[in-house]
């Protein structure tokens, strides 16, 4: 696979940048810790089934869906409850998320392409996070997350010719693929902190092309010089 051919490379946030996957996991189980344990486990299965989705949608299903089944209040204002609670709880866990080993890198022998960070986490908090965590400069695209869509923002960012073709999406999700499919973008799959158990039969049936982390993608950078 050619990476050099990119103008453009757009990546995903948790389990391609940032080790962030299982803490928000915890995230969700702390943010849900007084409801039942079975309920909890019923939502961690769909939330691990469903990488990529935002905050957003996860606790509407929560509310809407999971919540009315345990006989529990299915009011608006407990979303919106849920959904500020898991905020501060994901924010101050995500300070201390590891970064992917090779970003810098990657950069440097990379800098002439237009990087983008396109992500279901909220969008303030991954601006805020980057930032903090000192890597913010290197996405010159921008970073971009929930509240809209992956799929949106992508036909966005095309429409404004913020994305380039040929470009690529570098996820760790079957919303991620679908999302750079439904847009005509290359796509690899990164599997070293991906939630997603079934990858390898997704990524076959798909012919998707899998790499373990950031360093495989800057080992093949080196070896196609």
């Amino acid at each position: 696979m050619n990476f050099k051919k990119y103008k453009t490379i757009i990546f995903d946030c948790d389990g391609v940048i940032l080790n962030s996957n299982k803490i928000k996991t915890e995230a969700f189980k702390k943010t849900l810790s007084k409801y039942k344990k079975e309920l909890v486990d019923e939502f961690i299965s769909y939330h691990e089934s469903n990488g990529g989705i935002s905050r957003y949608e996860k606790l509407k299903f929560f509310v809407r869906n999971l919540a009315p089944n345990y006989k529990l209040l299915n009011e608006e204002k407990n979303y919106h409850f849920l959904l500020n609670l898991y905020s501060k709880i994901c924010k101050e866990s995500l300070y201390e998320a590891e970064v992917a080993r090779g970003l810098k890198s990657l950069r440097h022998i990379n800098k002439k392409t237009n990087w983008l960070i396109v992500s279901g986490g909220d969008q303030n908090e991954l601006r805020d996070v980057f930032n903090k965590k000192g890597i913010y400069q290197y996405f010159n695209g921008g970073i971009y997350g929930s509240p809209d869509k992956k799929i949106d923002i992508i036909a966005r960012e095309i429409s404004n010719k913020n994305i380039v073709k040929p470009a690529l999406f570098v996820g760790d999700s079957k919303l991620d693929f679908y999302a750079a499919n439904s847009n005509l973008l290359d796509f690899v799959f990164l599997t070293d902190w991906t939630d997603f158990k079934n990858y390898k039969e997704f990524c076959s049936m798909n012919e998707i092309v899998y790499l373990n982390n950031l360093n495989s993608i800057l080992e093949c950078f080196r070896n196609s010089n």
